[in-house]
């Protein structure tokens, strides 16, 4: 299980707790890999895109007008977190859905 992420979110921070062996990777310093952000994409679409943070907001019209993907690439602190990839699922968020489906 691979658990994408910043170090700084508190969210990310719960969710590791309860998942200790994830491996975590701080997308501020390591992207996420192409293959995964293009499914992450195709399941979420620009619901992965956090538009309530502050990098968002430091945006003008001209750059959140750029597709949700170069979005990520240029700016990896706009993805809603965590990211989770467990085998083939993707779940994106720590809220309860995620949580029921990853601890059963």
């Amino acid at each position: 299980m691979i658990l994408y992420g910043l170090k700084t979110c508190d969210t990310c921070r719960k969710a590791l707790k309860v998942l200790p062996n994830a491996e975590f990777v701080d997308v501020s310093m390591t992207s996420v890999p192409d293959g995964i952000l293009d499914r992450a994409m195709a399941q979420f679409g620009e619901k992965i895109l956090n538009t309530k943070s502050t990098t968002w907001r430091g945006l003008d019209e001209t750059e959140r007008a750029k597709d949700p993907k170069t979005l990520l690439v240029t700016h990896p602190k706009l993805m809603k977190r965590p990211l989770i990839v467990d085998g083939d699922a993707l779940y994106l968020g720590w809220d309860k859905t995620t949580q029921e489906a990853i601890l059963g």
